[in-house]
């Protein structure tokens, strides 16, 4: 099959492609290699994907409708997988354009050409953030989630509610995958295990925010991954008891843990002791996630099995072999 991925230089996108290439798939990935972070990393995970004979990677920004419809003209996609995003709570306290651009316009275009060049399924990253001031935990598909905390989180909903739209008006196949707190190797700068690992390594301070009363569903990016093939396989139809071929899954490790728990982990695996720096909850931020998996469970028999122990070791090694520091 020909799959779209969106954000294939990405954290979550580079994993997901080497998974759909291992199983034989042909990958086009899609990505526009902005600098929120050091593009560097984007370039060392491309480095990763470029040598496969199925891949072929196109510098493109989902924002830019005409070359994007060029690409679905062009390469004649069987599925898309999406990925791209402008990601993170805080970046957009301070820089709420780039969120209308890749996550508003950006989204809108990209449901259009799947509209224009239809194909079998559209999985697309939501994320918990949509669940904002819940209270009621663990986070269930079904709970409200109209009170968000963040632009970004904001965004997010919103694609959910404009992918359900296209989905309604034309039958298109999508499912929404809200992700929880994916960590592991090749992961984000600006994420806390990069932070934390690369400050405690340092001799320097970390930030711990609400005081380390905070809690995290930690999920394993290959877990991660698994899931999402696992439901990529299975596309929503039209059936008598779903009148829209769409749905929203969470996707997580049902299993929150303590902030300060954490970063005792991180300490374990760094083998030195953090400095701690306590501060108050920032804007935009909630007190804890926790995933209801039961509906991924009951569709996919999917279930991750990577404990935050293991995760965080084998993020730790990579991040000693890759930035060559001890």
């Amino acid at each position: 099959m020909k799959i779209l991925v969106t954000g294939a230089a990405g954290f979550i996108g580079m994993h997901t492609s080497l998974a759909l290439l291992a199983a034989g798939h042909h990958v086009v990935g899609l990505d526009n290699l902005n600098d929120y972070y050091d593009p560097q990393l984007k370039r060392d995970r491309l480095a990763l994907l470029t040598p496969h004979p199925h891949f072929t990677f196109l510098k493109l920004d989902i924002a830019d409708a005409p070359a994007l419809q060029q690409c679905f003209a062009t390469h004649g996609f069987e599925g898309v997988i999406h990925l791209a995003a402008q990601a993170g709570v805080r970046y957009s306290l301070t820089h709420p354009q780039a969120y209308i651009q890749s996550n508003l316009v950006g989204f809108a275009n990209l449901l259009e050409a799947c509209r224009q060049h239809p194909l079998r399924h559209l999985v697309y990253a939501s994320s918990s953030s949509v669940y904002g001031h819940n209270t009621k935990l663990p986070y269930s598909e079904s709970d409200p989630v109209d009170q968000p905390v963040s632009l970004y989180a904001a965004t997010k909903k919103s694609n959910e509610l404009m992918a359900y739209t296209y989905s309604h008006l034309y039958g298109m196949a999508a499912t929404g995958l809200r992700f929880f707190t994916v960590y592991g190797p090749w992961g984000r700068p600006d994420m806390s295990p990069m932070l934390f690992l690369k400050a405690i390594l340092a001799g320097q301070p970390i930030q711990v925010f609400n005081h380390g009363q905070m809690q995290r569903d930690f999920t394993y990016v290959d877990d991660i991954v698994q899931g999402v093939l696992e439901v990529f396989q299975r596309p929503p139809a039209i059936t008598p008891e779903q009148a829209v071929p769409h749905r929203i899954l969470n996707i997580g490790n049902h299993q929150p843990v303590g902030l300060l728990d954490y970063v005792r982990l991180i300490e374990k695996w760094a083998g030195r002791a953090a400095l701690i720096e306590f501060k108050p909850m920032q804007a935009g931020d909630v007190l804890a996630t926790y995933a209801d998996t039961r509906a991924i469970f009951e569709l996919t028999g999917f279930k991750p099995n990577t404990p935050l122990e293991t995760g965080l070791g084998h993020f730790v090694a990579w991040y000693r072999k890759h930035y060559n520091v001890q």
